[in-house]
């Protein structure tokens, strides 16, 4: 059964406030557009009503009104993670449960649904301990979880981030709150690891902390003319580095704003990223081969506390329009390296130009199965590609785009490994032969019996969506 938002009234809005603890919004209320607003803008929602929640309770509350009104659930913590329009739905958004909790003596963290990962890295950094946050740490804690959580800092020692949930709080369809763990509801806990928001909305999570408190991290910026020489030695350089070392690039083209640093601004520039967990000393040598074949115009390389790896990548802090795709890379020979250099490198034509196309460097305990395994797949791949760009004003400049990300695509394909990482997945990413890229054939199959058992309406739906049938 549907709706629309037109069914739902004042009266239905006095019924949900009288049964939650949060604010609820309908369309044209003050503060309705800023509590659906999306991170990627490109996506605006206009869910037919919206649930603040405050608590575990209020989420159960919201589900139990949206099944009765055959209303399809979605949720919003920080709004990055948006792919599917949540028009005439019950959104749910997390941000007010917002509580940290840290065991410093076992070492792991609790969090509630809407905590980031800045909030994690503050707490945790005050027992000496450290998570594993990703390269935004204003990025949902929750959701980065769920759909794996790959961590440049930590991921190549440690795994990824649903390698180490210790528990789940979740509420399913039926408005029923689980406490889910390895051993009460085992089937639940390997799905919700990686099998993304398409089985109920978390509530909280514990998860495990790790005994860092430094690393020898940032980047290093080089001219457009320096790239093919560097990148030839980082091919090299980069297939002997020990699990502690995490290396990515990527191709920069920046608009010529006054906000942009003059070295960069209007200009392709190749910025290599480093994050290494050991003493700075043996850092700086691994390191020094990049350092020696072209000189960098900025080095930012250093010794630096956990709590500024956010420095490391510096993604975008500010909500915007763009378009992205990504696919997952088997080996990374010197034919792909010549591949991507021509067609995001120097040499590129301009109308081919992209904002970012970016190399992540997997392995190392990124490729093992956990002690407690979840439904997080793909792990034989090496290398992450991902690349978006704003589109300019000017008419047809998405199409534009698209039509670059699917040569690149196409043209790497010989590389790939045919999956992709589910976090990195776009709105372009939606139907389902997508989708199933991010599990494949038995583990997605696996995720659709979960899913008949706990979702059987897909209630959950508004995501990269597992669907309750063949």
């Amino acid at each position: 059964m549907t709706t629309d938002q037109s069914h739902l009234d004042r009266v239905d809005l006095a019924l949900l406030e009288s049964l939650v603890d949060g604010p609820v919004f309908l369309p044209g209320d003050t503060e309705y557009a800023e509590e659906t607003a999306t991170f990627n803008l490109t996506l605006p929602h206009r869910p037919a009503v919206v649930v603040g929640a405050t608590s575990s309770s209020d989420v159960q509350h919201a589900v139990r009104f949206a099944g009765h009104r055959g209303l399809a659930v979605s949720v919003k913590a920080t709004g990055h993670g948006a792919v599917v329009s949540a028009d005439n739905t019950l959104m749910i958004t997390t941000k007010r449960m917002s509580a940290v909790s840290i065991n410093q003596s076992e070492s792991y963290a609790r969090i509630q649904a809407g905590v980031l990962w800045q909030d994690v890295i503050s707490a945790a950094a005050k027992s000496s301990l450290a998570p594993m946050a990703g390269s935004s740490p204003l990025v949902g804690a929750v959701a980065y979880t769920l759909g794996g959580g790959l961590s440049p800092t930590l991921g190549r020692a440690f795994g990824y981030a649903a390698d180490h949930v210790r528990s789940i709080e979740i509420v399913t369809a039926d408005g029923v709150l689980h406490h889910v763990t390895a051993q009460n509801e085992p089937a639940l806990f390997w799905a919700v690891r990686g099998g993304k928001g398409n089985f109920g909305i978390v509530t909280a999570l514990e998860f495990d902390l790790f005994p860092i408190t430094r690393l020898y991290g940032g980047g290093l910026f080089f001219h457009a003319e320096d790239a093919p020489a560097v990148l030839r030695t980082w091919h090299t350089w980069v297939k002997r580095l020990p699990e502690e070392l995490t290396s990515s690039f990527v191709f920069l083209r920046l608009p010529d704003l006054p906000m942009i640093p003059e070295p960069m601004r209007g200009k392709l520039t190749l910025h290599v990223r480093i994050s290494y967990l050991g003493e700075a000393d043996a850092g700086a040598e691994l390191i020094g081969p990049l350092r020696t074949v072209a000189t960098p115009f900025l080095d930012t390389v250093a010794e630096m506390p956990f709590t500024e790896i956010a420095t490391i990548h510096n993604d975008p802090t500010d909500p915007g329009v763009a378009i992205d795709r990504t696919m997952l890379l088997r080996e990374l020979p010197a034919e792909a390296l010549e591949t991507l250099l021509e067609l995001a490198g120097p040499g590129a034509a301009p109308e081919d130009a992209l904002m970012m196309v970016e190399v992540r460097q997997l392995g190392g305990a990124l490729s093992r199965e956990p002690r407690v395994p979840n439904a997080v797949s793909n792990r034989d791949a090496a290398f992450n590609l991902f690349m978006a760009s704003i589109p300019a004003p000017a008419d047809g400049d998405a199409e534009r785009i698209r039509a670059v990300l699917a040569k690149i695509l196409d043209r790497m394909a010989p590389w790939g490994t045919g999956g992709a990482y589910a976090n990195f997945m776009s709105t372009e990413d939606t139907a389902p032969d997508e989708v199933r890229k991010a599990f494949g054939s038995l583990v997605f199959d696996r995720l659709i019996d979960v899913k008949k058992l706990y979702d059987p309406t897909n209630m959950f739906r508004i995501n990269h969506n597992i669907p309750p049938m063949q």
